[in-house]
Formats: structure tokens, C-alpha cells, sequence
């Protein structure tokens, strides 16, 4: 008979970590420990997550608001400087723009509008169309935003972030300007020296202000990617992926996390005798319906991950070979039908038809999702998830 169980996904305890900590003990241990205590039998092909965070609090990749005002200031200039396309987050962000006003004495923030690039709204698109307010064309002062839609506050948060963010300039020292506009070249009228705030578009950004005539042009991800007088740092991302740590300091994405995934997976093979995939994950990708927020405020789902998890699923669609292929058939005799379908499915089926609407999406944006929403973020206390049968098929035993 068929296994009637498919992928199982299991939030996995872990003790709080600190630096220095030795996560190839403590993930193994806590695998092997769950599974006696769960029941469960660690197989071939089975995946250990682990967040981020617990990776970075490990390598004790933290830096201060002074660390970044140090290297803003070095970069830019330390005069005036244009903040743009920043996402609305306390978590992600304000601390951040702390640092970054700490090393200029005036800064220019210019917001996207209607929303921020993960959609955070600051304003409803209804509201922007009553208004006539076209957002590829307008560009909003603050003064003018403020007459047009007044004081809009995050529906999750309750925070104003336009206030918000310019108190934090204020209040680190610099001059705030505050602007609303989606071509990145429009603070060029306000100053020469431009950092992009943005995540998944920074490059676009950048070369647009380059060719445009920027004096210096700089990333989140230029930022503390080497150390300043002993800072944590990543040499790839730099402040993105970053994460309020303390009021003073912020956690850095983790580095050169490639080798512990592999030392993981090398040490359960030691301990079980199975070879278990083991990845890095950081925000899963997915949208929120209702309030428009796209996840991924990480640079990657996935910073390192071991080599069995690269590549895209590659999978029939059922109620399409139900509904089609073997229409005339039902019980047992549609079951092995399929059964017999999946077994000499293509090696690659992209373009054709009976895997449409299959979500060929790679392997760890989709498990760094399901990891994402397993674990959580908050007080669950399992930042390591153990997924089993996730590469099974309908053929499985």
C-alpha cells in the first residue's frame, strides 16, 4: 500500500545562541534528539533548515549605528546624501537610517510610492486614483504629500513611517528632506551623492544614477561589506538582510556559510548513515493577500545550502492527467495510470503542458518558505526545521 503521509514539516527546539557557539553539535544533536523524542526516522534526502539569525548570532556578525555612520561618512562624503527606495520596517531599516544620518548632515529621503518594494503601503492605490495622482510621473514633496493623503499609519504596525523616519534623522543629527518618487534619478536634483536602499532592484538603480551623472553611488550592500574598526560585516551583501539586534547595534546577514552546511550534512551522515540535505534560510517569498506585504526583505531565500537542494521541482500536474490524459478512467485503474505516468515523466518538463501550473520556482525559495512559516519569528523557540518526503511522488511507497 502507498504511504498515505507526504511532506511532514517539523519546527525543531534549539537552546538561544551566542556567539561562538558550535552549530554543527548543536543542530546535529538537536536533530537526532527531536527524532528519538518524536519518533521519527531520519532518511535519505530529508532537510535540515536553519535561520539565518541563529548563523549569524554564531559568527557574531553585529555592528553599531556608529560602525555605519563611520562607513557612510567614508563612502559619501558626510555632507549631504540621498537616501532611497528604504522599505518601511522598524525591524529592517530604522536602525539603519540611524547610522546613515550619524554620517551625513543632511539627508534626502526619498520614498517609493504608493508603496515600498516588499508593499508596504503608504498610501491605497484607491486613494492615490482618487487623488489623480499618477506615481510614474508625480513627484511629492512632503508638504504636498501630507495635503494630498494626510497621516496614513501601517495597518500591522501602527506606525506613521514618514514621521517616523523623520524623527530619526532628526534625532541622529541631520537635516531631513523628505520626497515621494519612483524614478531614482529625481534626487539627483537634491544631491549628488545617492545610497540605494532598495533590495531585488539595486543594480537597476545604480546604473541608472551612474549613467545619469551621480558623484558617488553606493548600495546597502556596499555598506559594512568589509569591517570598520572591527565590525561584524559581509563582503556580498553588506547591510542587507540586516536585522535590529539593540537600540545601537544591528545583525549583519551571516557569511561564508556554505562550509557548516556541509559540515552539517557530513555529521548526520557520521551519526545515521543518511544523507540529509541541510540549507541556510533566511524570509521566505511569498505575498501576504491581504496586506499586500511581499516576505522577502532578504537579499536571497537561501545564503548557502548543500548541492542536493539546487535545481527547480520538476513534477506532473495530477488534476491535469486526471482531467485529461485519463479521463475515461477512475479507482484503482486511474491511480496506476498516473502511478505509471510519474514513473517515466521527462527529466525536464519545461514547456510541456501536463506540468503547468507546477510553480517552477527553485527548490530553496520554495523550502526556505516552508521553513519561513514553520518556524516563525517570534517566540516558537524552533529556529532549526526538519522536513521530510518533500522530493516524494504520488509513487512513493
Amino acid at each position: 500500500m502507498s504511504r498515505m503521509v507526504g511532506t511532514v514539516s517539523r519546527g525543531i527546539r534549539a537552546p538561544i545562541i551566542r556567539q561562538g557557539d558550535d552549530l554543527v553539535d548543536i543542530v546535529t544533536n538537536c536533530v537526532l534528539e527531536a527524532a528519538a523524542e518524536d519518533g521519527f526516522e531520519i532518511k535519505d534526502r530529508d532537510i535540515v533548515a536553519m535561520t539565518e539569525a541563529i548563523v549569524a548570532r554564531a559568527q557574531g556578525n553585529y555592528a553599531s549605528v556608529d560602525h555605519i555612520a563611520a562607513d557612510v561618512r567614508a563612502k559619501l562624503g558626510g555632507e549631504d546624501v540621498g537616501v532611497i527606495f528604504p522599505i518601511l520596517s522598524r525591524n529592517r531599516f530604522a536602525i539603519c537610517l540611524r547610522g546613515i544620518a550619524k554620517g551625513a548632515k543632511k539627508v534626502v529621503l526619498m520614498l517609493s510610492y504608493p508603496s515600498d518594494e516588499v508593499g508596504n503601503h503608504l498610501i491605497s492605490l484607491d486613494a492615490m486614483d482618487a487623488k489623480g495622482v499618477d506615481p510614474y510621473r508625480d513627484v511629492l514633496s512632503q508638504e504636498k504629500y501630507r495635503e494630498l493623503f494626510g497621516y496614513e499609519k501601517h495597518p500591522f504596525t501602527g506606525v506613521d513611517y514618514v514621521e517616523y523616519y523623520e524623527q530619526l534623522i532628526r534625532q541622529s543629527g541631520a537635516e531631513p528632506v523628505i520626497l515621494f518618487a519612483n524614478d531614482p534619478r529625481t534626487v539627483l536634483d537634491y544631491t549628488k551623492n545617492v545610497l540605494c536602499c532598495d533590495i531585488h532592484t539595486r543594480e537597476r538603480t545604480k546604473r541608472l544614477l551612474k549613467a545619469a551623472g551621480a558623484a558617488r553611488v553606493f548600495g546597502l550592500d556596499e555598506i559594512l561589506s568589509a569591517p570598520v574598526d572591527g565590525s561584524g560585516y559581509n563582503e556580498r551583501y553588506g547591510l542587507l538582510g540586516s536585522n535590529k539586534a539593540t537600540e545601537e547595534q544591528v545583525k549583519l546577514f551571516p557569511r561564508q556559510c556554505q562550509g557548516l552546511v556541509e559540515a552539517i550534512q557530513q555529521r548526520l551522515l557520521e551519526k545515521t548513515g543518511k544523507c540529509v540535505e541541510v540549507m541556510v534560510y533566511g524570509d521566505g517569498a511569498f505575498k501576504d493577500p491581504v496586506g499586500k506585504i511581499w516576505e522577502l526583505a532578504d537579499p536571497v531565500v537561501s545564503p548557502a545550502y548543500t548541492p542536493g537542494l539546487e535545481g527547480t521541482p520538476n513534477e506532473l500536474k495530477l488534476k491535469y492527467l486526471a482531467d485529461n490524459d485519463f479521463a475515461d478512467l477512475s479507482g484503482e485503474a486511474l491511480k496506476n495510470a498516473i502511478k505509471e505516468q510519474i514513473k517515466k515523466k521527462d527529466d525536464n518538463l519545461v514547456g510541456q503542458m501536463v506540468s503547468e501550473g507546477t510553480t517552477p520556482r527553485r527548490l530553496t525559495d520554495l523550502i526556505g518558505s516552508l521553513c519561513d512559516l514553520t518556524a516563525a519569528s517570534g517566540d516558537k523557540g524552533t529556529p532549526i526545521v526538519y522536513i521530510q518526503g518533500y522530493f516524494d511522488n504520488y509513487t512513493a511507497e
